[in-house]
């Protein structure tokens, strides 16, 4: 069991006690918030001070703007210009704690999701060591609010050292493009959506992130996460590149879906999704191809719990080796379409939680391959259903009989399996 923080934070009314040393930037930052009129007391708005500080670093050229340890209300939203990085205290997004860091208070939009980010990122602009936080949302009663983060539309905006608390939708890489979009070291709790993607022609890379019931473990906020939560969306990214990423209690881990744009290729590696519905979704990805290695999948939130779902409109390739699928699931993997599918090295630990016959692996469509897998359950494990095209299944290893069943009528192959010899009289 994840260890989870305090439901609620109560943030302090009174001024951070910083002294005029503590409040100066390091070395070579050129601009402070405190000297355009930033408080950082949690009851002053600081939204016209935040954004003049931003704006002047902006008509300079570009250039680090730091906000020294406070909470900064900002009933507004803000607008990083070209080249500018909003940068607080930390250098790393350790789990936030009330008074302790940079954060930002973030209040505008409170009811829909309609309206500008909260924090606009353009060409070259960075956020960094800070957290954002919305004092008006409801562990009890999940309420909308605009994005987060969102790009402007230019290339290479980049957020590192972040931690959004509790933001409705965090990070909004799609609605404008983003090419060469940067994510690295972000934590926090997106009730919604955490980081979805599309329009990106030009090498996405995300890393280090990790969303989870750190906020608050209320039951209508992880109901609310079990119904609609989704922790990652790929539209059209071309060369996407994900690293080390996870998730915890979302319904969906991985959703890649299909945009007027187009769809997703990419290589995940050391990515995880744990307490899911579905851990990667594919609805539909790029005929390149999605490259999943070293994945840990686990699904058990209802209805009809599996570690991968591929739908019936996919017509790319999905590729995934040496993952981990566990937990008391109903399918390991459930594969319609026409594209193709290939599990190489994978490990299928737990399936059929009810006892129905079900089979880890249900596939209906496409080409399969499953090779050097082992299928941990002496029960069935792989059913080629109508619609298969072709499937070829070689060297695995079985606990109990070679638990392959045909019903596909389609070109298969199966070979070189192995099941442990059975015991000695």
């Amino acid at each position: 069991m994840l260890p989870l923080l305090a439901t609620a934070w109560a943030l302090a009314d009174a001024p951070c006690a910083l002294g005029q040393s503590e409040a100066a930037p390091p070395a070579g930052i050129a601009l402070n918030v405190r000297d355009f009129g930033a408080t950082g007391d949690s009851q002053t708005d600081d939204t016209a001070a935040l954004q003049k500080a931003l704006d002047a670093a902006g008509a300079a050229g570009g250039g680090i703007v730091w906000a020294p340890r406070g909470n900064y209300r900002v009933a507004g939203h803000l607008v990083l210009p070209d080249d500018v990085t909003l940068e607080g205290v930390w250098t790393v997004p350790t789990a936030w704690t009330q008074n302790r860091g940079t954060t930002l208070l973030a209040e505008e939009g409170r009811g829909s999701t309609e309206g500008p980010p909260f924090i606009m990122l353009q060409r070259n602009s960075t956020l960094k060591g800070l957290a954002v936080f919305y004092p008006g949302q409801t562990a009890t009663d999940p309420q909308p609010y605009p994005w987060c983060v969102g790009g402007s539309g230019a290339d290479n905006p980049s957020i590192v050292d972040v931690m959004l608390v509790n933001p409705y939708n965090g990070v909004d890489f799609a609605t404008r493009a983003s090419g060469r979009h940067y994510i690295r070291n972000l934590y926090g709790q997106p009730l919604c959506v955490g980081v979805q993607v599309d329009k990106c022609y030009d090498v996405g890379r995300i890393e280090n992130v990790h969303f989870w019931p750190f906020w608050t473990q209320e039951a209508a906020t992880i109901e609310f996460l079990r119904l609609h939560g989704r922790a990652f969306v790929f539209g059209r990214t071309d060369w996407q590149y994900v690293l080390n990423t996870f998730s915890w209690g979302y319904k969906i881990g991985y959703h890649f879906i299909a945009t007027e744009a187009g769809a997703c290729n990419g290589n995940f590696l050391g990515i995880g999704a744990d307490a899911t519905n579905v851990a990667v979704q594919v609805d539909q990805c790029s005929p390149i191809g999605l490259l999943i290695t070293n994945g840990e999948f686990v699904s058990f939130l209802e209805p009809h719990p599996a570690e991968l779902v591929v739908d019936a409109a996919n017509t790319g390739l999905v590729q995934l080796t040496n993952c981990a699928f566990w937990g008391p699931t109903d399918r390991c993997a459930t594969i319609r379409g026409s594209g193709a599918v290939s599990l190489q090295q994978c490990h299928f630990m737990h399936w059929d939680r009810q006892g129905k016959g079900l089979s880890a692996i249900e596939c209906a469509g496409g080409d399969l391959t499953v090779s050097a897998c082992r299928f941990a359950m002496p029960s069935p494990a792989i059913h080629l259903g109508q619609g298969l095209r072709t499937a070829t299944i070689f060297g695995n290893w079985f606990a109990g009989p070679q638990q392959v069943r045909d019903d596909s009528g389609a070109p298969v192959q199966v070979g070189l399996n192995n099941t442990p010899a059975p015991p000695t009289p």
